[in-house]
């Protein structure tokens, strides 16, 4: 048996995937296993970064498959006009998008100890709970379910008894609600409107106030491309102006979204050198449509900029991007929900307030 498996799909997750390396003891480290699903994400050479950092035993990459590849699945979507109906669809189609993954995954999860999971809204959650192999679930995003319970959300109407059906296999629901889900590791469970028994509170924070300089210098390593282009990106700037840095998301159409950043620098970034650091998933082309402010290149994890020696910002700008873990900033502007309700309907983001 080996020791621990990762199921990653963001660069967020491969992250915290390292750090939970990086907390062990030094003799216990190297012996996990790194899986990035390429199923909403380009990952580039962060594979070949991981196997050279030491922290994995092996990197595997797992083309992972949307139930929209699978043409034999679409039946099961089509509303039967009654639970009972429905439910019964539901049934076949969690067993038949489980076993229908099957082909894709690159690894045999059953030589495991322990299997780690980001995002088991996933394919690799139906997978998982078809073969009937246990895992531990990990929160997708910090503090994400206490703005977007995506288990409540998606399963609105008979709630508990969905539920029921999820703890005895017969469908699937992400966040612990699955019976093959062992427990969902949490960032804090104070914050969450339905805590569930399943959830086990590890602060994130916790994950990075031992890390040495050498730990730090692996992460930055793993995770930067361009460290060198973006310290020379900041040595440009005008010392006697605010450095600003603005964190964008893949938010609404292409067309809103350059419009929602535009309104943004316009508003409050005025006063100083704006850096837009664009979100892994967002594909904006902001060189483009942005041509006065500073980009910066290459797909990491924001958090990484915390570990770079001397790196500081006058002020973070984010919708919707959690701010918690910030350290490198003097002002963190969260422009969050109110902000959103002027650019597209309430009820695309304000899924909370639909449970």
């Amino acid at each position: 048996m080996k020791d621990r498996i990762y199921v990653c799909h963001t660069y967020y997750h491969a992250y915290i995937a390292a750090l939970k390396e990086l907390n062990l003891e030094k003799e216990k480290r190297g012996n996990a296993t790194l899986v990035l699903s390429t199923m909403s994400n380009d990952f580039g050479s962060l594979k070949e970064r991981a196997e050279r950092s030491g922290l994995f035993e092996a990197v595997y990459m797992f083309a992972e498959k949307e139930d929209v590849f699978f043409p034999e699945l679409k039946k099961y979507h089509t509303d039967k006009g009654n639970i009972v109906l429905n439910m019964l669809n539901r049934i076949c189609y969690t067993k038949l998008l489980g076993k229908l993954q099957e082909p894709y995954v690159p690894v045999d999860f059953t030589q495991y100890k322990d299997i780690y999971v980001f995002c088991d809204s996933d394919p690799i959650g139906y997978y998982l709970s078809y073969k009937k192999i246990y895992y531990h679930a990990l929160e997708d995003g910090l503090d994400c379910i206490s703005t977007y319970d995506t288990a409540r959300y998606s399963n609105r109407g008979h709630f508990g008894l969905k539920a029921w059906m999820a703890a005895h296999n017969l469908i699937f629901i992400e966040n612990g609600y699955a019976k093959y889900c062992l427990d969902m590791e949490v960032n804090n469970i104070a914050c969450l409107p339905y805590p569930i028994p399943k959830y086990i509170e590890k602060p994130r924070e916790e994950l990075t106030v031992n890390l040495t300089e050498d730990d730090k210098r692996t992460l930055v390593s793993l995770f930067m491309e361009n460290l060198a282009e973006l310290e020379e990106q900041l040595a440009s700037c005008p010392k006697d102006k605010q450095r600003i840095l603005l964190l964008t998301e893949p938010l609404c159409e292409l067309d809103v979204r350059e419009k929602i950043f535009k309104d943004i620098i316009k508003e409050y970034c005025r006063d100083g050198i704006v850096l837009i650091k664009p979100h892994p998933r967002d594909i904006l082309d902001y060189k483009k449509k942005f041509p006065e402010q500073i980009i910066i290149e290459g797909k990491f994890p924001m958090e990484v900029l915390n570990f770079i020696p001397g790196l500081t910002f006058d002020k973070v700008v984010s919708v919707f991007t959690v701010p918690h873990a910030i350290r490198f900033a003097g002002e963190i502007v969260y422009l969050g929900e109110d902000f959103m309700d002027k650019y597209e309907a309430p009820e695309l983001h304000r899924q909370n307030e639909a449970i």
